[in-house]
């Protein structure tokens, strides 16, 4: 099939906040809005952080003070890949007689994929396999945490100024005497906790006035550098023995120059995340709280709702030349779906892109049902649904092939792209079921969606 591993030849048009063409397999449906809905369009929420290795969960707060990293995972400095400890004896003297000596066990970290060991460094070995190892200094820790410090300050300083003009200008036509008689200012204090009445008042004092003022010395320039020593361009260059600008920008704090520089960094987390749907503000994913869980709670992917269009034979397309095009049509949920496409209109605003003209079977396409055991029932009988040879290519279970027919309109290198409409009936199996007069309860309602679909049918034949 043409478009199996190449998802790119066939993407849909999403109609959110701008508009955006994606494959099926990267979008979602909004049960509730009955719409596509691309990444771009809902809103993104962090679940949980983990560590990939260790898989140790931990909360947010938790993540942010330990910098998004794992205390007890590694990366290896060349390879980035993750180092695991490794144990080995090595003779230290006795405690009672220092003449003698004893086999103890020593722990160290090693990469099993580029042999880098902790021992290359000259970090020293542990007694134990977990605990803390030896991590280098960054000299200038106390200027940056001196930095964050003072722009914290800074931001709650304008903070607290956006916040007093907002409140200057909703008491611009309340007097003062006005407010204290009727106890206003009591209220307005009391659904702002912490906030001084004055400041609502008068707006005298401020907020954060006893706190002690944080000032910085600005940075300095030199006038002189430090000279490169006199072997730096006659000194051979070993090239095992120089970093390189990879492995220099995930140490941003050293940047090492040389291989003997290279200390284990803290393995990166990673976060579990929600995706909500910004107009209904419904769960459109969201995944299990275990991290050593892959299954998901809420995946309304498109792909179990919307039927999927696949290329599976292109001819050689000439210009001005009709061609018939094998297309593939997938319904992916269980009750039957009735299709019907149609060619873009002259005007069609979502039609930019199309370099051909199509022409689309007339006759309303019906699809079977998803069955998962129908492959495996020999005894069940074929639906007959009476379809059209000169339409309909093959049926198999709840897939079917057509025939489009295109004719290309420019003669140009670029790729042939055709655009059509597809209509299909939709229902909400997960609203609630009405039960109706006699006691029966009522099937969902059939609502009619329409998607703008482009396919990407490659060059003309030369």
């Amino acid at each position: 099939m043409a478009s199996l591993l190449q998802p790119d030849r066939v993407i849909y048009l999403v109609r959110g906040e701008k508009k955006i063409r994606a494959p099926l397999s990267q979008l979602y449906f909004c049960r509730y809005c009955s719409e596509l809905r691309s990444l771009e369009c809902v809103s993104h929420e962090v679940d949980s952080h983990y560590c990939p290795s260790c898989l140790e969960n931990m909360p947010s707060a938790e993540a942010k003070l330990k910098k998004n990293r794992c205390a007890n995972c590694f990366d290896c400095p060349c390879c980035m890949h993750t180092l695991s400890t490794r144990a080995t004896n090595i003779p230290a003297p006795l405690p009672d007689d220092p003449t003698k000596t004893a086999m103890k066990k020593a722990y160290y970290l090693a990469c099993g994929f580029c042999r880098w060991t902790s021992r290359d460094v000259g970090m020293a070995d542990k007694s134990v396999a977990s605990g803390g190892w030896q991590e280098p200094e960054n000299p200038h820790s106390q200027r940056i945490n001196k930095l964050i410090e003072y722009y914290q300050q800074l931001a709650h300083r304008e903070k607290q100024e956006r916040d007093r003009k907002k409140l200057a200008r909703r008491r611009q036509c309340m007097p003062l005497a006005f407010s204290e008689k009727y106890g206003l200012g009591t209220r307005l204090q009391r659904q702002r906790p912490g906030a001084p009445i004055s400041s609502l008042a008068g707006l005298s004092l401020k907020e954060g006035e006893d706190q002690k003022e944080i000032t910085i010395e600005p940075a300095q320039a030199l006038d002189e550098v430090e000279p490169l020593p006199e072997d730096c361009y006659t000194r051979p260059i070993s090239l095992p023995e120089v970093t390189t600008l990879r492995q220099r920008l995930l140490q941003p704090d050293f940047q090492p120059a040389g291989a003997s520089q290279l200390h284990p960094r803290h393995k990166h987390l990673l976060m579990k995340r929600s995706l909500r749907c910004r107009k209904c503000e419904h769960n459109l994913s969201k995944p299990e709280f275990n991290p050593t869980s892959i299954k998901f709670k809420i995946q309304l992917v498109a792909v179990s709702y919307i039927p999927e269009v696949r290329i599976m034979s292109i001819p050689n397309l000439r210009y001005m030349k009709e061609s018939q095009v094998l297309l593939t049509l997938t319904n992916p949920v269980e009750n039957i779906t009735h299709v019907t496409l149609a060619a873009c209109e002259e005007e069609d605003p979502d039609d930019i892109n199309s370099t051909a003209k199509i022409i689309v079977p007339t006759k309303e396409l019906v699809l079977a049902g998803k069955d998962a055991a129908a492959e495996y029932d020999e005894l069940a009988e074929p639906q007959d649904f009476q379809d059209d040879p000169d339409v309909i290519a093959f049926r198999k279970s709840n897939k079917i092939g057509f025939f489009i027919k295109v004719i290309p309109q420019k003669e140009e290198d670029a790729d042939v792209v055709v655009s059509f409409k597809i209509r299909h009936d939709f229902r909400n199996l997960t609203a609630p079921v009405r039960p109706s007069e006699e006691g029966a309860e009522v099937p969902a309602e059939a609502i009619w969606l329409t998607h703008h679909v482009e396919l990407s049918l490659g060059p003309l034949a030369p």
